[in-house]
């Protein structure tokens, strides 16, 4: 291991994440992956690394060391140079609920099912499947690319774009205008797994007889109280309850990234929408819509 970094404080939940595992859906493994990916990409391309180079996912304060050699350092895209031995900092979020660190070269764990991110529901991935601790060592990989600065702010107040279904005979007549015409808050007992939501109930048309079915990251399931939950990168494989909507690719960080209380609101594109709206933005990824999967 010719460089590191060494956990001094962990003043909240930090943990590694990177742009996810795919293909593992059938054997029970959700992808997992950032949160908030458009921030892991502006925290991994402003040091040279790809978007999805395996980087920090901070809910809290952190305190680090750099060992081995000197590198460009990035906390939210904003890069800095970090030499030998030098300790810096990870404040805690601000704006949003997490906050991105990259270091240049990116985080060299092991892959797990060709992932580095930790999945805590599975206990795989990052350090032991777990959150970090002091005393904890990562080693790093070897030096980037060019480094580029990071793009735009994600606007977090803006409405959270859903393309309408799979199970809209599974709900009362008004459930989708109830959906898009009222204000949602994001409760704070969310997670990596889903996101709850605050507001007025959802109707349903039956009592919860379809039957499981694949689940997806960002579908808007309701089970029978009428409560949204928002399916986030640690979400089930299969579930029950009815899907309403799923919100599009494009919009899964501008969601993801509010914090408890925050106002949340919905608005219905159509698929095609959704599509061209993913080909806009795929080049915070820098890559072309056809080679970001996840």
């Amino acid at each position: 291991m010719d460089a590191w970094l060494e956990v001094l404080e962990a003043g909240g939940p930090a943990m590694v994440q990177d742009g996810g595992r795919a293909g593992f859906m059938h054997q029970g493994v959700p992808p997992g992956g950032a949160l908030v990916p458009e921030w892991l990409a502006a925290a991994n391309r402003s040091v040279g690394n790809g978007w999805s180079a395996a980087a920090l996912e901070c809910y809290g304060r952190l305190e680090l060391r750099l060992h081995g050699r000197g590198a460009w350092v990035s906390v939210d895209g904003r890069a800095f140079r970090v030499e030998a031995g030098g300790p810096f900092s990870v404040p805690a979020p601000e704006a949003g609920v997490v906050r991105y660190a990259a270091v240049e070269g990116g985080l060299g764990l092991p892959e797990v099912l060709g992932g580095r991110g930790t999945l805590p529901v599975a206990r795989l991935g990052g350090i032991d499947g777990r959150v970090l601790k002091r005393g904890d060592v990562l080693p790093l990989g070897a030096g980037g690319g060019p480094r580029e600065e990071p793009g735009g702010v994600l606007p977090l107040e803006a409405e959270v774009r859903v393309v309408l279904g799979p199970d809209l005979g599974r709900f009362g007549g008004d459930a989708v205008e109830v959906l898009l015409e009222s204000a949602f808050t994001v409760s704070p007992t969310s997670d990596r797994v889903g996101m709850r939501l605050r507001g007025p109930g959802l109707p349903q048309a039956d009592e919860g007889s379809g039957l499981s079915g694949p689940m997806v990251r960002g579908a808007l399931q309701v089970p029978g109280s009428g409560e949204v939950i928002v399916l986030g990168p640690d979400h089930p494989t299969t579930g029950g309850y009815p899907v309403l909507a799923v919100v599009i690719r494009a919009d899964w960080g501008r969601l993801a990234a509010r914090r408890p209380g925050a106002t949340v609101r919905f608005r219905a594109v159509s698929v095609d929408e959704a599509r061209d709206i993913w080909r806009q933005q795929a080049p915070v990824y820098g890559a072309a819509p056809e080679a970001v999967t996840r």
